[in-house]
């Protein structure tokens, strides 16, 4: 806390003005709006109120100039001594030296432009609302040289509440995500899918490869584990006589930070009946040429160093035949010590043991083949091996009816053709618990689930879609911190 705001804090107090008052500030206008909309409708903006930080100020004698900062953006305020005429002290005392930038104000005027052509707003009563106790951040220039104003990762991740406050422009991430999030949430009621929410707090957890979060009930007297997926809930569903179900939801899963990845994380999940994955990656197509567009306004995007085009129909091609073009030569029959050799000589880092060639070959894709694709990419017909909720290949029973959408080298959708045969699933989910009892990253058997299955669950496409790394692309933005308001850190 700076302490000689501080001490302005108590002079206003003397003053008989609070620096943190009860009654409100209506407003009716914004400083965007004024900006859009003054040139053309003048007359509309004689008598305007509006409220936001004070951000800049330029003190001059008998007038002076400020911008304030609202949350569309900023615009620049003239004060007149000649205006406080009845209350000279409002201008030379509370204007000039009791208000700090940073400070939130209540502002009544007109608008008009000035000599130089700047919309500005005369103000003719102003209201201090909150005093800010701590200097601010702001970006300074020199002729020389500008200075940034808070450029510290960390530092932005752990006071996101400053970094909104100083960069406009990540406010402006945040209000494209919401819209992202409502593009695909109008797309899918249109189509009359229903949205649901199903249980963060499960007794079996499931749905993907993870280690969970977990947790204990007293009451219950039982274990508790944070979801890692809602997928098994969702084709409950199904199975309960619904057609289309789709959840935004909130995962958790117990493992690393990178600029990819963030122990809580956001994706939707979608459920057809009657579908299957061919249908669902053409949906997945018009879905996102309809977000895109209605985001961006077009279907070219720029991320980084490139231009991906979202134009549908995408790429597609066959995940060992991929590998194979990659990797120049079909590893399906290497031994696992020839496959461990091969990570070693690509300097790919060896996955978590116990290996397996399964394993050992989804390392290899996951490392040197996903982040090949730039563009939009459909990689289809996954192994069976990692892929234990997805229905075999109609044509190759060793694989499944999977897809993932690879966008910039990383994955940001999954989906299948659900498995619906209860034998079947609980013979992998029984490979799956064996596999976890021997220390490797696997699904425990969800004995209810089974038994849903066993009612009968119609034909199924299902999706997962990352909302955090779609966000990410369309934000042009390289860490998941960026689009997260409030990324897990280590205490300070």
């Amino acid at each position: 806390m700076d302490e000689v705001r501080r001490a302005k804090l108590q002079e206003l107090r003397k003053l008989g003005i609070e620096p943190y008052p009860t009654e409100p500030f209506p407003t009716n206008t914004t400083a965007a709006e004024i900006l859009r909309s003054y040139p053309q409708k003048k007359s509309e903006f004689k008598s305007v109120r509006l409220a936001g930080r004070l951000w800049r100020k330029r003190l001059m004698g008998k007038a002076s100039f400020a911008v304030l900062r609202d949350e569309t953006g900023d615009i620049q305020l003239y004060f007149q001594r000649d205006t406080f005429a009845e209350k000279p002290e409002w201008y030379d005392v509370v204007f000039k030296k009791l208000l700090d930038l940073g400070d939130i104000i209540g502002v009544e005027g007109f608008v008009f432009t000035t000599k130089t052509g700047e919309i500005t707003i005369h103000v003719e009563y102003f209201r201090l609302l909150a005093k800010c106790l701590h200097n601010l951040p702001i970006e300074k220039a020199t002729e020389e040289k500008t200075y940034a104003a808070l450029t510290n990762p960390e530092l932005r991740y752990r006071m996101r509440y400053l970094d909104l406050i100083v960069h406009l422009e990540v406010r402006e991430i945040f209000r494209q995500r919401t819209a992202i999030v409502q593009a695909i949430r109008d797309y899918f009621n249109e189509k009359g899918f229903l949205e649901v929410e199903t249980p963060i707090l499960q007794s079996v957890y499931g749905g993907a490869f993870a280690r969970p979060f977990t947790t204990y009930h007293n009451a219950l007297g039982m274990e508790l584990f944070l979801r890692i997926s809602n997928e098994l809930f969702l084709k409950r569903l199904i199975v309960g006589g619904f057609t289309g179900v789709y959840e935004f939801s909130k995962d958790f899963r117990n493992e690393g930070i990178d600029r990819y990845h963030n122990p809580e994380f956001t994706q939707v999940e979608l459920y057809v009946a009657y579908q299957d994955y061919y249908w669902m990656m053409e949906e997945v197509e018009r879905l996102l040429e309809r977000v895109v567009r209605q985001v961006k306004g077009t279907l070219k995007v720029k991320y980084g160093e490139y231009e991906l085009d979202f134009t549908p129909p995408y790429r597609r091609v066959r995940y060992y035949e991929a590998l194979e073009e990659r990797m120049g030569r079909d590893v399906r029959n290497l031994s696992e010590e020839a496959l461990i050799e091969l990570l070693r000589e690509r300097e790919v880092p060896l996955p978590e043991p116990p290996y397996t060639k399964i394993n050992l070959i989804a390392q290899l894709f996951d490392k040197l083949v996903e982040p090949s694709f730039i563009q939009p990419t459909f990689v289809l017909d996954y192994p069976l091996e990692i892929s234990p909720l997805a229905k075999r290949h109609r044509q190759a029973p060793e694989l499944v009816e999977r897809f993932e959408l690879i966008v910039a080298g990383k994955e940001i959708a999954n989906a299948y053709s659900e498995l619906n045969d209860p034998l079947d699933q609980r013979a992998r989910l029984e490979r799956q618990a064996a596999l976890r009892a021997a220390g490797a990253e696997a699904m425990p058997l969800d004995e209810d689930f089974i038994r849903a299955l066993e009612y009968g669950l119609p034909p199924t496409a299902g999706l997962g879609l990352g909302i955090d790394r779609l966000a990410m692309i369309l934000c042009n933005v390289r860490s998941i911190q960026e689009v997260l308001l409030f990324p897990l850190l280590r205490p300070q």
